[in-house]
C-alpha cells in the first residue's frame, strides 16, 4: 500500500511527535507514504473567511496526489474534514469545479476526482484491518484503560466525511483494543477538545477541556487517546498550561501511533514520547 502523506501546518511544527511515530508504524505495517513537497495548508483556517479560497487550497492538494496516482493519507481531522469536504465539491458541484479547475489550470493542474482521502485511522482499520495490526503486537497492553477522542471533523457532516458512524463509532475504540488495552465508556467521549476556541475564549476553551479530562479519569481512563493534533495539543499542551495555572491534572493524552508503536516494540525515543508534553513514559508499565 502507498499513499500521499498530507501533514498539514501543525504537526511538522508543534506535534513532530505524531509524524515521527505515525511513520514508524506505517513502516512495520508494509505501508509506504511519499511526501509530496508542493502541498500547501489545507485551507481549514480560511473556511469560514473566504470559502473559494478554502476549496481552492484543499482542491490544489487533491490534484498534486492525483498527478502522483496515490491516494492521500492525513493524520489531522481538520485537514481530513476539509479535504473531504472540497474532494465532495470537486466531484458533485460542476459549478465549483470547474471554476477551481481553471484556477489551477494555471499552473498545470487539474483535479477530476480520481483518488480518495482517507485518515491515518481509517487506514489502520479499513485498508489494513485490527486482526492484522493485532498480528503486528509483539508486547500486549494490560489493565490498561483507555478514553478515546475521536474528534469533530471526522465524524461530521458523516454523509461527507464518512469516516465512522457518527453518534456510535467504534473504529477507533477496536484499534485501541488491538493492542490489548480496553476503551472505556465515557459520557463526554464525541464532545469537542475545546482547540477552535483557544485564543477566541480561552476561559471556555479550558473549560471544556477541563470537563472532557475529568470525565474520562472519573470514568476510569488512565489515558487519553488522539489521533489529531490540534486534540493532542489541547489536551497535552493545554493542559499543562492548566496544570501550572490551576494545580489540577486530570488525564494524560497519548496519540495513537505512540500508543500501538509501544504495543509493536518500538522504544520510546522512535516514536517521540519524550516530546509530549505531560509524561507518558509510565504507559510501558501496562505492557506485557
Amino acid at each position: 500500500m502507498k499513499y500521499a502523506l498530507f501533514l498539514g501546518c501543525n504537526i511538522p511544527v508543534r506535534v513532530k511527535q505524531y509524524d515521527l511515530s505515525a511513520r514508524a508504524v506505517l513502516d512495520m505495517l508494509n505501508v509506504d507514504v511519499v511526501d509530496v513537497r508542493d502541498f500547501n495548508c489545507c485551507g481549514y483556517p480560511v473556511r469560514n473567511i473566504d470559502f473559494k479560497s478554502f476549496v481552492l487550497f484543499s482542491a490544489r492538494n487533491l490534484a498534486l496526489a492525483e498527478k502522483q496516482g496515490l491516494n492521500m493519507m492525513t493524520l489531522c481531522k481538520c485537514c481530513y474534514g476539509s479535504l473531504k469536504k472540497a474532494d465532495h465539491l470537486m466531484k458533485e458541484e460542476p459549478v465549483i469545479r470547474d471554476e477551481i479547475n481553471a484556477i489551477l489550470a494555471k499552473e498545470g493542474l487539474k483535479y477530476r476526482g480520481n483518488i480518495e482521502v482517507k485518515h491515518f485511522l481509517s487506514v489502520l482499520y479499513n485498508d489494513i484491518g485490527p486482526e492484522t495490526v493485532k498480528k503486528r503486537i509483539s508486547r500486549s497492553f494490560k489493565d490498561l484503560r483507555i478514553a478515546t477522542h475521536y474528534g469533530c471533523h471526522a465524524l461530521r457532516p458523516s454523509d461527507i466525511t464518512e469516516f465512522d458512524n457518527p453518534v456510535a463509532p467504534v473504529l477507533f475504540d477496536k484499534l485501541v483494543e488491538a493492542t490489548g488495552a480496553k476503551s472505556i465508556d465515557w459520557a463526554l467521549k464525541l464532545d469537542c477538545c475545546g482547540a477552535p476556541l483557544l485564543g477566541v475564549n480561552d476561559e471556555l476553551s479550558m473549560k471544556l477541556t477541563e470537563k472532557k479530562l475529568a470525565d474520562g479519569k472519573e470514568s476510569g481512563a488512565d489515558f487519553l487517546c488522539v489521533a489529531c493534533p490540534y486534540c493532542q495539543m489541547q489536551f497535552d499542551g493545554v493542559q499543562q498550561m492548566m496544570t501550572s495555572m490551576h494545580g489540577r491534572h486530570h488525564l494524560p493524552s497519548i496519540l495513537y501511533p505512540q500508543l500501538l508503536g509501544l504495543a509493536m516494540g518500538l522504544n520510546q525515543d522512535v516514536l517521540g514520547i519524550k516530546m509530549n508534553q505531560i509524561d507518558i513514559s509510565n504507559i510501558e508499565a501496562f505492557l506485557s
